[in-house]
């Protein structure tokens, strides 16, 4: 994880591990709560951008996650963080504007939706993969993409683990904004310069009243989605 700070109090935190497609480990799910937290708790900071480097937004959990070699202990330290990262996001009171440079996958695409702007590049491509591995949604999107997405675009986008291109993802409403490749830093500094130059209590209050109630209903999603995940763990150790 990489952090930038702006003299206009734009804070830019940049997914850096491009080699694995900046792919989540436990510590980067510890790392991005802690930038959070730092970010939420700094007076000087008005605007999180999130952003990847390389040709990745983040291809989504790390591969040692998702095959279970990371050990017991790993995965639990994993879920714990997982969780945390999330709640660190959404009790942030500052604008999140993330921008979206390269492949957004599982939770590289789920956390998008707890952002509050999306910035795409026209190159970006994005995917639910859930059922094509055999799991449950995550991160409270089985609220969250329905609240933002026409149902049979959600329910064929979770079902389907199709890849979403970006101008399909911009009508869907994943993405508010898409901007040619070259331009995305542009544009994400450009949003983010915007909002740092308002009121910063009157910001927050307005973010605060748009956003009231989400975190409840997306704490109710992840407990079912893990319950459901649970089950089909459960299912393939002891098939019937």
């Amino acid at each position: 994880m990489r952090e930038d700070r702006s003299a206009s109090g734009v804070v830019c935190l940049t997914l850096d591990r491009p080699e694995r497609l900046n792919a989540f480990t436990a510590d980067d799910y510890r790392d991005v709560r802690l930038a959070f937290e730092r970010a939420a708790s700094d007076d000087g900071t008005r605007v999180i951008v999130l952003t990847g480097s390389g040709r990745a937004f983040s291809a989504g959990a790390d591969r040692a996650l998702v095959d279970g070699s990371a050990g017991a202990d790993e995965l639990r330290r994993a879920g714990d963080e997982f969780v945390a990262m999330l709640d660190a996001v959404d009790a942030c009171e500052k604008p999140v504007v993330a921008a979206v440079n390269g492949l957004a996958v599982g939770i590289g695409c789920t956390i998008l939706l707890h952002c509050d702007l999306v910035v795409s590049a026209a190159s970006a491509r994005f995917r639910f993969p859930f059922t094509a591995l055999g799991v449950a949604p995550e991160a409270g999107s089985s609220v969250l993409l329905p609240a933002r997405a026409r149902w049979g675009d959600a329910l064929w986008a979770m079902l389907s683990s199709e890849w979403i291109d970006a101008p399909a993802a911009l009508a869907m409403g994943i993405v508010w904004r898409v901007v040619p490749d070259d331009a995305l830093g542009a544009a994400a500094e450009d949003v983010a310069g915007t909002l740092a130059a308002l009121d910063p209590a009157a910001v927050a209050a307005t973010k605060r009243l748009l956003v009231a109630g989400r975190a409840d209903a997306v704490r109710g999603a992840i407990a079912r989605e893990h319950a459901e995940m649970a089950a089909l763990v459960a299912a393939r150790r002891n098939p019937s």
